[in-house]
Order: structure tokens, then sequence, then C-alpha cells
């Protein structure tokens, strides 16, 4: 992974300069160039207005983001020709810029494209991906340098329902990465639905009944075993669309926390045995504040107040507010949307992809959502198509560091709150420069890359996790950095949000900090080491067993 000094400005310099946007969009003049064909026909196929995913990862092991973009399907329309077009991949070639390599790279799946995982399952260095669809999953095996090949079957990871979201995470604790996939529910075609003027319109998700998820267990020998009912997450089905797997009790095992559309949540705790309880409604994040199921899109996790623990929030529908939750103790939540900015300000719009990332380096985490409506509405004159129904502009909300966020207005770029269907929303360092970029995915749109531009006197700081034991990024590590007199932590991970993968780097906004005091990692299982800090506006692998150990 590249480093790169950011240049300090002189306060006298930019005293007088207003502050421009925190983004610029580049995807065509970068090479990353993605048309997304949602199968359109007319008839209101149901998952036209979910897709498609997105995926920032090296692929080929050049120490580069490389970006994948899932694909429509048109199988589902009676005119025939002309056929689906693939997923692709574009390759980075070192400075934020693209080249397409679908075809060499192998990844070129011609299913309905939902959501991607990205997680090395064999220990061998490379990533692997596995692809949800609406109809049979795929799972490709990473040979070196980004050469894959479909292993759907012989590694035992077929999934007859529809998926539209997976995370890889290691439940067991045992070493190699397991796979938690969230079905939807059982969709009938042939059910139709008509809005109040008649027209053909989307149906909802009660239209359905719901389908439980799938855990697939990692035999460490390239095959997995589905372990969905013994493990108990069958026990109770939901219309999922949302998955985070993550220590939500502290208690050094991975849980799984789900968003289901119209439906109570799901909290899979783990017992440490093979096995997990649901616990959503004792934990607090089976309803919002006012006892209510929500139609739950995105979930992410991040600590937005400095506190070491972190805050919760859930995507939602238009009329609905996009719902902020804070712990109040071990794996125990409530409902904080009030006060915290995020709730009035959500009302209007549907939510799907999110992210916390620090956009401006200042300390603390912003908040970025993708938007887009599953219902007609009023129509956008600057859209058209289908555009112009269901397109809504993306939101961005600045952190103060204490919980609460403000709309970061025009700090936002104008290509960021321009009216398209937005999905998923991937996250990480493509041009190397500290700064996180944003890789969006627009259902029956064109693919948007979003690249930082944090001030110039900003300072950062990338860790990234490394188990030299199992020679892979060690998924659900705690990273805490001292920095400027301040606490800052994150867990690494892969998944989040709403299908997509992203960087499992952990970014550290610094402010005017030069340095970094220390650095401490909570290693998978609750190990905890120390490590020398040093000079901002760098990259860092910490390797596990390398640190000091902490009693």
């Amino acid at each position: 992974m590249r480093c790169a000094l950011l240049l300090v400005a002189s306060s006298a310099a930019c005293a007088d300069v207003e502050p421009g946007p925190l983004l610029s969009e580049e995807a065509r003049a970068r090479g990353l160039v993605f048309d997304h064909d949602a199968g359109i026909g007319g008839a209101c196929f149901l998952p036209e207005h979910l897709a498609g995913g997105a995926a920032l990862f090296d692929c080929d092991g050049d120490g580069d983001l490389d970006a994948y973009l899932l694909q429509g399907s048109r199988d589902h329309l009676d005119e025939g020709p002309p056929a689906s077009a693939p997923n692709r991949l574009f390759l980075n070639d070192g400075d934020g810029r693209f080249s397409e390599a679908t075809a060499a790279g192998g990844l070129g799946d011609r299913g309905y494209g939902m959501a991607v995982a990205v997680g090395d399952v064999d220990n061998d260095g490379d990533l692997d991906v596995y692809v949800a669809n609406h109809g049979p999953d795929a799972f490709f095996r990473n040979l070196g340098r980004g050469a894959f090949v479909r292993e759907t079957q012989s590694a035992g990871l077929a999934n007859a329902g529809w998926a539209c979201a997976a995370g890889f995470f290691d439940y067991d604790l045992d070493g190699w990465l397991d796979l938690y996939v969230a079905n939807y529910l059982d969709h009938d075609p042939s059910v139709s639905c008509t809005d109040d003027a008649g027209r053909a319109e989307y149906c909802g998700p009660l239209t359905h009944p719901p389908r439980s998820d799938v855990l697939f267990r990692n035999r460490g020998d390239g095959t997995f075993e589905d372990v969905s009912h013994a493990s108990g997450i069958t026990s109770e089905p939901g219309r999922s669309l949302g998955v985070v797997c993550d220590d939500l009790d502290g208690d050094g095992w991975p849980d799984v926390l789900v968003a289901c559309d119209a439906q109570a949540n799901l909290v899979w705790r783990n017992r440490g045995d093979g096995t997990f309880d649901q616990v959503a409604r004792a934990s607090g994040l089976a309803h919002n504040g006012f006892g209510k199921a929500e139609a739950g899109m995105g979930v992410a996790l991040a600590d937005t107040d400095g506190d070491g623990r972190d805050e919760v929030l859930m995507t939602h529908l238009a009329s609905e507010t996009n719902t902020y939750y804070r712990p109040a103790g071990a794996g125990s939540f409530y409902d904080r949307t009030a006060g915290s900015g995020l709730g009035a300000a959500s009302l209007a719009h549907t939510g799907f992809g999110l992210a916390f990332c620090d956009l401006d380096l200042d300390g603390h985490r912003d908040l970025v959502v993708a938007n887009g409506r599953v219902r007609r509405g009023p129509l956008d004159p600057r859209a058209t198509g289908v555009l112009a129904a269901y397109g809504e502009p993306n939101s961005l909300f600045l952190g103060r560091g204490d919980g609460t966020f403000a709309p970061a207005g025009e700090r936002a770029p104008a290509a960021w709150r321009e009216p398209f269907v937005s999905r998923a929303l991937a996250v990480g360092d493509v041009d190397g420069d500290g700064a996180a970029d944003l890789l969006l995915a627009n259902c029956d749109g064109p693919a948007q890359l979003f690249l930082g531009r944090p001030p110039a006197n900003a300072h950062w700081l990338a860790v990234r996790a490394f188990d030299p034991r199992w020679n892979r990024d060690a998924y659900g590590a705690r990273v805490t950095i001292e920095a400027g007199g301040r606490r800052r932590s994150a867990t690494v991970q892969a998944g989040g949000g709403f299908a997509a993968a992203h960087e499992p780097s952990v970014r550290f906004g610094l402010g005017t900090a030069r340095t970094v005091e220390s650095i401490e990692v909570r290693w998978p299982g609750g190990a905890v080491e120390r490590y020398p800090g040093g000079p901002a506006d760098r990259s860092l692998s910490l390797l596990r067993g390398a640190g000091r150990r902490r009693p």
C-alpha cells in the first residue's frame, strides 16, 4: 500500500478561502465506465429496484484497490436478445486510474447481481469473491494475481434463496473465514402490484413470505458446510437486506446484526459453541424507539463519539427516519435518532448504502448515505426515464465528534446531489492519498467514483491488522490509536452497509496532529497488543505477535 504525504498549507493562505467540496466525481475520467442495466421492462419485476452491488478490493495483490461492479439481468424479460451483460472488473493501475479486466479475471458472472462479499477463504494471501444473486449465487476462488475460477458447487456454497447481502467472518475463531448469506424473501414473479392510481408498481415486502438466512462454516480444506440449522439461525426467518458481523457485546465472539425489511431486525448472539441466540429485542435493535419495525435496508457501525464503543445506523424507507442507536452497555442499545441530526433530514429519502468515514480528516466520523426510492414519487425535472420517478439525491453529514451530525451542504459535490437510484456504496482509498474514496452503484444508471479531497492541513493514518498465522487480514480486530490527546477506534471489516465490500484497512483522521503516540489492537478472541506510534500520513501493516502483549 502506498503512502502519500499531504502538503500543509499556511493558515494565512487559507484564511479567506471558502471550504470546497470534500469529494470529486471522476469515474469516467479515471477509466471506470460502467452502466448498470436493471432489465426494466415495465412489469415492475421486484429485483429491479434493489440492484446492484459494488466492491473495492485488491484483487491482484499489487497493493492498490480494484473495482468490481455487479450487473443486472434481462433473463426475466420476454423480449429475447440482447443477452444479459456480465459483472465487470476494473484493475487499478496504481494511481487511481482503471482499465477493464473482466474477461482476463474470470469474474464476469451473468446472474442477476445483488451484493458482493470479499475474503480470503483458503488463507493463501489472495482475496476470493462471493456474489449474491437473485437466482443461484456464485463463488469465485482467486488463483493469484487476479485470476478467478468459479467453484460454487465444489466449494459447497450453493444458496437457493434470493440473497441481498453476505459477509465473511470467523464465527468459530478457528482461523478460517466463514460466510453469512442474508436472504430477502421467497419471490414469486407472478405476484403483481399497483399503486393508488392503478399503475404497475413494485410490490412491498409483505406480499412475499420471508426466507431464512444461511451460515456456511469453512472446513479449512477449501470447502464449506451448511450449518444454518445446527447453528440456530433458521429459527427466525427475516426479510434480510443488510448484514454486519461484529462483536456487539464485547465477549470476544463475533455476532451478526441483520437489517430486515418491514419486520423486526435480527441480532444473532454468538454463544461461542457454534450456536447463536436471537437477541434483537433484548439488545434494543429489533425496533425503533417507538417499538415499531421499520424497512431496514443498510446497516453500519462506527464509534462516532470517541468513547470506544460503536453506534449503529440503519437506513430506511421514506417517511421513516434512518435510525441511530447508541450503546447502553454490553450488547445493549437505545434509539438516539432524536437529537442526532439524522432524523428529520432523512424523512424524505429512502436510504440504502451507507458508511461512516472521516472525509475531512478532522478526527470525527462523517456519514454518507446512498438514496433512491422504491415507490414512484414526484418527477424530478433533472432526470429522465426511471430516474425521474425513483431517483433521489444522496446525503452527506459531517460528524461533530459527539455523536451528532450536521448536513454537509455545499461540502457535498453537485454530482453527489444529482437524482439517481443509488444502492451499494463501497469505501476505500483508490488513489493512495490517505483520503476515503467512494464507489457508488446506481440502479439502472452509471457507476460513480467520488475521490476524497480533504483540507490540505489535515493528517491521517491507515492501519492494516494482519495475522501471519492465517496469512490474511484479521476481520473483527479492533484498532485503537492515541493522537493529539484523543483516542479513536475502529473495527476491521470488509462488509456492512448495503450490498458492498470495502477495503479492510481502518482509516483515522487526525486533524492537525502530526504524530500518533501509540496503537493498540484487540485481536479476534480477545488478545491485546500495543504498537509504537510515529509520524502521521502513512499506511501501516501491524502483524499479530509483533507488538507488546497487554495483560
